[in-house]
C-alpha cells in the first residue's frame, strides 16, 4: 500500500520526510521542477508533497455579471486567479502521485485553514474514505514521528466549518464589493482608491470610523490639578481632577496659605507581588512584538511562521496560554540552558520545580507558543529578535514572582489633603529574565507621621481632557479578538486590506475621507453590512458546525438570506450610497495642483502596468498628463514654477536626499540637468488606454532621472551584510 502525505509548505514537507524516513528519504523532482519526497519500506512507498497553500478555491459557477451571485463551486486555484498560476505544477504533481496511492494523510497545519487545504486535496485528488489526519504543534523529529504513529480521523467537522467560512466570506465579499463598485460608476477608481467590503471588513471599518468620529467630535474640557511640592516630590491633591475652576482656586489658596504648616497624616508601607506574564498566544505575541520590537502584526506572524517551519518554536496560530506537562517542559529548559544567553536563567530554573504560570485562554488544537529546544542557526535579525522574545517569555513563566516595596504618604495643608507614592523593586524574580516590562520606580524621602512639613511650591495646573487614542494595528487585532470578529489567522490580513483600499492610513490608525465616505454611505443606508452583530451571528454559527451543533448547509443558507437582505437595503438606497461614495472619492483625491491647460486638478494615477503618472481630473475633456519618477513618494509643495506654471513636487526616495522639481520635462528650470533623456509629456489624445500607454513609455525613459541631475555627492557604496540563511537544521539538543 502506497501512502501520500500532504503538507502545507515545502519546508515542512522536507522535515516530515526527514523524520519519517530516518535519513532514507529520497528527494525527487518533477519535470516542472517541483520537489517531493519518497520513502521506501518493504516494497511500499510513502510520498510527501507540499500544497503551497490553497490549491483549490471558490469561484462563480455561472457567467452572470453583476450581483447577486449565489452559484459557486470549488475549482483549482490556478484556474481562478492569475496570481495562483504557480500552483498548477504543484497540483499536477499531487494528481500524478495520488494515482499510485491507496492511503492519504492530511499533514497541513492543524487549524481550520490547514484542514480545508489538505482535505480539499484529498477530496479532489484522492479518497476521503482512506484518509487520516496528522496533528503536531512543532516540526521537530520527535513530534512528527509521534504524530504519524498516532494518526487521527479526519477532522471533518472542522473542514465543514472552514468550507462554510470560505463560502460566506466569498459570497459577501464578491456581492458587496460589486454593489459598491457599481454605485461609484462615473468616477474612475484607481489603485489608490479601490472599493471592496466584506463580512468582517465592514465591521472593522465601522469600529475605526466610529473612533475617528469620537476624536473629531471631541470637545476638550478644562480641569485643574493642584500639587504641593514637598522635599522635591510632587504631592497631588486627593481631589484629583477638579472640573470646577472656583473649587480649584479655593484649594490652591487654602494650600498656599498653609504651605509652611503641613502635617504628615499617614505613612503606609506595603509589599506588592508581581506575577510573571502567561506564555504567548498569537494575539499577545503580536501585541508584545509591536510594543517591544516595533514589528507590524503581519510581519510578526510571518517571522513566527518561519521559526515554526524550521522547528525553533511551536505552531504560532494558537489561542492558548497553556503549557501542559506533556510538552516535556524540563527537556526544553535543559536544551535552552545550553544556549549562551539563556544558560544562567535556565540553569537556575532547573534547580526548582517547573510549574509555569498560565493564562485563561485555551485552544483545543495547540498549546501556547513555546521554543522547542532545537538549536537555532542562521537566523535573520528579525528572527533572532522574535525568537529571543519568545524564549524569554517562556522561561519567565517558571520564575519566581517579582516584588516591590510601596510607600504612600499623605499630608494635610489646612483643609486640603495631598498624597504621593513611591515604589522600589525589592526582588526582580522573573523580571531578570524578561526585561521588557517597565515599572516606574520612585524613592520618597523618609517621612514620619505627625511631623510638620513645608511645601516649597504650590501649583495650580490647568489641563484639558484628551480624545480617545487611535488604534495601532496590534491594538486593533486585540480589539477584534475581544469582539469575536475574524479569526486569529485572518485579522492582520483584514486590516492590511483596509490599508490597501485607502480606507485607513498611519501607524496610529486614522480613517481617510474616502474610508469615512464608504462607512457613512453604508451605515446610513444599509447598516447591517457594517454592523458587527451580523458577523458575530455568523461566527457563532460556524463555531457550532465545528461542534456538530449545526449543519454546513443550514449556516450557508442563513448567510445567503442575510446577504440578500443586505443587498435589498443597498439597492433601495443605491442613489444615496452612490452620491456619498462619489463625494468621498472626489474629496480624497490628493491634488498636486492645478492643471495649466484647463484649471482642473492634477492627480496621481496608476497605469495598468503599475506605473505612476500625473493626469487631469477633467479627462476626457483634458488629456494633459506628465510622467513621474517611479519607486518614490510624491508630495505636493504648494508652489508653481515661475517658468512653465506647472506645480512643483517633492520626490522622496528611501536612502536618498529628497529633491524638488516641476512637472514639465521641457521647462527651462531643467536646462542644467543632463538632458540626453529628459522627461517627456505623457499625454496623448484619444482616451485612457493611450494616456496610460504613453505615460508608461515615458516612465521608462524617466528611470534614473534623479541621477541625471547635477549632484556633487555620489552615493557611497555599502557592503551587503545581510546574513545568509543556513540549511535546515533539525538537531534537537
Amino acid at each position: 500500500m502506497n501512502t501520500l502525505i500532504i503538507s502545507e509548505k515545502p519546508s515542512v514537507a522536507a522535515r516530515i520526510a526527514e523524520a519519517l524516513g530516518k535519513n532514507s528519504a529520497r528527494r525527487a523532482v518533477s519535470n516542472e521542477k517541483v520537489s517531493y519526497y519518497v520513502i521506501e519500506n518493504k516494497g511500499e512507498k510513502t510520498y510527501v508533497v507540499a500544497a503551497v497553500g490553497h490549491l483549490f478555491t471558490i469561484r462563480q459557477s455561472d457567467g452572470k455579471s453583476g450581483y447577486p451571485v449565489l452559484n459557486t463551486e470549488w475549482a483549482p486555484s490556478y484556474k481562478v486567479s492569475k496570481g495562483s498560476e504557480f500552483t498548477k505544477k504543484y497540483l499536477d504533481v499531487i494528481y500524478e502521485i495520488a494515482k499510485k496511492c491507496d492511503f492519504f494523510v492530511n499533514a497541513c497545519d492543524y487549524d481550520i485553514e490547514g484542514t480545508v487545504i489538505g482535505t480539499n486535496i484529498i477530496k479532489f485528488a484522492g479518497n476521503l474514505k482512506s484518509a487520516k489526519r496528522m496533528k503536531f504543534s512543532t516540526t521537530t523529529t520527535t513530534d512528527l514521528i509521534n504524530a504519524y504513529d498516532h494518526l487521527l480521523d479526519l477532522d471533518i467537522k472542522n473542514f465543514y466549518a472552514g468550507e462554510t467560512r470560505h463560502m460566506l466570506d466569498w459570497l459577501w465579499g464578491i456581492n458587496l464589493s460589486r454593489a459598491l463598485t457599481r454605485a461609484a460608476v462615473g468616477w474612475k477608481i484607481t489603485g489608490s482608491n479601490s472599493l471592496s467590503i466584506g463580512r468582517v471588513q465592514g465591521p472593522t471599518l465601522a469600529l475605526l470610523a466610529k473612533r475617528e468620529y469620537e476624536i473629531s467630535n471631541f470637545v476638550p474640557k478644562p480641569f485643574w490639578r493642584i500639587f504641593a511640592i514637598i522635599g522635591g516630590i510632587e504631592f497631588l491633591n486627593i481631589k484629583g481632577d477638579i472640573f470646577d475652576k472656583n473649587n480649584a482656586i479655593d484649594a490652591f489658596e487654602e494650600t498656599k496659605t498653609n504651605k509652611n504648616a503641613g502635617i504628615v497624616e499617614k505613612v503606609e508601607y506595603s509589599e506588592r507581588k508581581i506575577d510573571p506574564y502567561p506564555p504567548f498566544d498569537l494575539t499577545s505575541l503580536q501585541l508584545e512584538a509591536s510594543r517591544v520590537l516595533h514589528f507590524d502584526p503581519s510581519r510578526t506572524l510571518a517571522v513566527a511562521q518561519s521559526l515554526y517551519e524550521r522547528s525553533y518554536i511551536s505552531y504560532p496560530r494558537t489561542s492558548s496560554q497553556k503549557l501542559p506537562p506533556s510538552l516535556g517542559l524540563k527537556g526544553i529548559v535543559e536544551s535552552l540552558a545550553k544556549i549562551g544567553q539563556y544558560k544562567e536563567y535556565a540553569s537556575l530554573l532547573l534547580k526548582g520545580k517547573l510549574n509555569p504560570v498560565e493564562g485563561k485562554k485555551t485552544d483545543e488544537a495547540h498549546p501556547a507558543i513555546f521554543p522547542t529546544g532545537v538549536i537555532p542557526s542562521g537566523l535573520e535579525r528579525e528572527e533572532e529578535r522574535l525568537f529571543d522574545l519568545i524564549v524569554r517569555r517562556f522561561l519567565s513563566c517558571f520564575a519566581e514572582p517579582a516584588s516591590a516595596n510601596r510607600v504612600k504618604v499623605t499630608a494635610k495643608f489646612g483643609k486640603e489633603v495631598y498624597a504621593a507614592s513611591g515604589t522600589l523593586i525589592a526582588k526582580k524574580g522573573w523580571l531578570d529574565i524578561y526585561p521588557f516590562v517597565k515599572i516606574d520606580e520612585q524613592q520618597l524621602p523618609e517621612f514620619k507621621e505627625k511631623s510638620v512639613v513645608s511645601a516649597s511650591d504650590v501649583e495650580n495646573r490647568e489641563l484639558t481632557t484628551q480624545p480617545p487614542k487611535r488604534y495601532t494595528k496590534a491594538g486593533l487585532i486585540s480589539e477584534l479578538e475581544k469582539r469575536n470578529l475574524g479569526t486569529k489567522a485572518t485579522r492582520a490580513a483584514i486590516i492590511d486590506t483596509l490599508f490597501k483600499r485607502n480606507y485607513i492610513t498611519g501607524t496610529s490608525i486614522s480613517v481617510t475621507k474616502f474610508g469615512l465616505s464608504v462607512f457613512d454611505a453604508l451605515d446610513k443606508n444599509c447598516a447591517m453590512i457594517v454592523n458587527e452583530e451580523t458577523t458575530k451571528k455568523l461566527e457563532e454559527d460556524m463555531e457550532k458546525i465545528s461542534t456538530g451543533a449545526k449543519k454546513e448547509e443550514e449556516v450557508i443558507e442563513e448567510g445567503k438570506e442575510m446577504l440578500l437582505e443586505a443587498l435589498k437595503a443597498f439597492d433601495a438606497n443605491k442613489d444615496k450610497i452612490s452620491e456619498e461614495i462619489r463625494q468621498g472619492l472626489k474629496e480624497s483625491v490628493n491634488s498636486l495642483g492645478k492643471c495649466p491647460v484647463d484649471g482642473g486638478e492634477l492627480v496621481i494615477r496608476r497605469s495598468r502596468a503599475g506605473k505612476l503618472f500625473v493626469a487631469c481630473t477633467n479627462y476626457p475633456n483634458c488629456t494633459n498628463t506628465y510622467s513621474l519618477p517611479q519607486n518614490a513618494k510624491i508630495e505636493p509643495v504648494g508652489k508653481i514654477c515661475e517658468f512653465c506654471k506647472t506645480p512643483i513636487i517633492k520626490v522622496i526616495r528611501k536612502g536618498r536626499r529628497p529633491f524638488e522639481m516641476d512637472l514639465d520635462p521641457n521647462c527651462i528650470s531643467k536646462k542644467d540637468w543632463n538632458t540626453k533623456k529628459e522627461f517627456d509629456k505623457a499625454g496623448e489624445k484619444g482616451g485612457t488606454d493611450q494616456q496610460e500607454a504613453k505615460a508608461e513609455e515615458n516612465v521608462k525613459k524617466d528611470e534614473g532621472n534623479e541621477k541625471k541631475r547635477k549632484n556633487p555627492k555620489k552615493p557611497s557604496k555599502t557592503k551587503n551584510t545581510k546574513k545568509k540563511r543556513s540549511k535546515t537544521d533539525n538537531k534537537v539538543m
